[in-house]
């Protein structure tokens, strides 16, 4: 009604009434995704619990999560099925999830930032940098140590991907300044060199080849609460900093110098957009190990459906990633028999590698006009 008003006193023309009827269509298609991946997120967690093998009966899995929660489901639960489901189980899949998040939302920046579509939380080399730190870690024998009730591995990882990310800024930096195309060759060259020292670290140390190898194709196996608290706070930070500047994203993304005739100062929002984003890298590799495609995927299939504006963009890549490597997780723990595991990162791999070709190849026919 109050649009019919304002038309007829000729303050709303044709024109931008069509453009507000787009804008509450696309609001509206958000908010049906948004409660769409809510409700795959909690109902992914419960499915998720009752893969493994063990089998627990649905209804065990559903009161020992709400007697987790503290609801008091049912008294008389069985401590071996709650342990099962609760410390095993609820745990890898709650950190599966988390990382997944991570993973896609630290892509959804790079490739804005970058300009680039092909972007992940790897181009800056900072997952490279905390497989190297994990390598070390493992080559000195600090695989079995603990420091402050956590393991050595996780927090070598961090060390080496936050030392990654200061060498890219510190070689990507021209007269002062922080530019995207800069950082994309640090970052190449980073991540180069860094993969030559894992492999020098794999050749001088034959013994510890099989643990490096499998963390770094990434998995959740022996994962657990732990985990998932050491990871958290580091991954709330990034998480802050990335929604923080989330608008100047939008504006970066149109470019430079656009950006600056806006009052954005390009350099500053970019380091510190960039800082967020492999905060959340350098999280999610610590506890998980190199996971791919998440972060590439995930992106793009939110983009094709709601559009570039990148508040929205970041929580639903956010959620998909999180259900996406949940899914994945699951796959990896329950393919093979005898209770053997697939790293991680070949289920996501496997899956996101022809999906992504897919993608590219409808994106180049619709440019194309085929």
């Amino acid at each position: 009604m109050c649009l019919n008003r304002l038309r007829n006193m000729d303050i709303i023309d044709p024109g931008r009434d069509k453009i507000f009827q787009l804008e509450a269509r696309a609001g509206r298609r958000f908010n049906y995704l948004l409660a769409l991946l809510v409700l795959g997120s909690i109902l992914s967690i419960y499915l998720g619990c009752l893969f493994g093998r063990l089998e627990i009966p649905a209804e065990i899995v559903g009161k020992s999560i709400l007697d987790a929660a503290g609801l008091k489901a049912d008294s008389t639960l069985d401590p071996t099925w709650k342990m099962v489901v609760v410390n095993i189980r609820l745990s890898r899949i709650c950190l599966s999830m988390l990382v997944g998040i991570a993973l896609a939302v630290a892509g959804t920046v790079f490739q804005g930032i970058l300009r680039n579509p092909l972007a992940d939380p790897f181009t800056i080399g900072v997952s490279t940098g905390a497989a190297f730190g994990a390598s070390l870690a493992l080559f000195f024998g600090f695989g079995s140590k603990q420091f402050l009730g956590f393991g050595l591995i996780p927090i070598a990882s961090l060390a080496g991907a936050m030392a990654a990310l200061f060498a890219v800024i510190s070689l990507g930096q021209i007269s002062g300044q922080l530019r995207r195309e800069t950082m994309v060759l640090a970052g190449i060259v980073v991540a180069t060199f860094l993969s030559a020292l894992i492999s020098l670290i794999k050749s001088l140390d034959e013994e510890s080849v099989a643990s490096i190898v499998f963390w770094v194709m990434g998995s959740f196996q022996g994962r657990g609460w732990n985990h998932f608290v050491f990871a958290l706070p580091y991954m709330i930070a990034g998480l802050l900093v990335i929604w923080i500047y989330s608008r100047e994203l939008d504006i970066l993304s149109m470019g430079d110098t656009q950006a600056r005739q806006m009052g954005v100062r390009t350099e500053k929002v970019r380091l510190r957009l960039m800082i967020g984003a492999s905060i959340l890298t350098a999280a999610a590799v610590s506890v998980s190990g190199v996971i791919g495609f998440i972060g590439l995927v995930m992106p793009h299939l939110i983009r094709m459906t709601m559009g570039a504006e990148h508040r929205k963009l970041l929580v639903l890549s956010g959620l998909l990633g999180g259900i996406a490597l949940l899914w994945s997780d699951v796959l990896a723990r329950t393919l093979l028999p005898e209770g053997e595991e697939l790293p991680v990162g070949v289920v996501t791999a496997i899956m996101g590698g022809p999906f992504f070709c897919l993608i590219l190849v409808k994106t180049g026919r619709n440019r194309t006009g085929l």
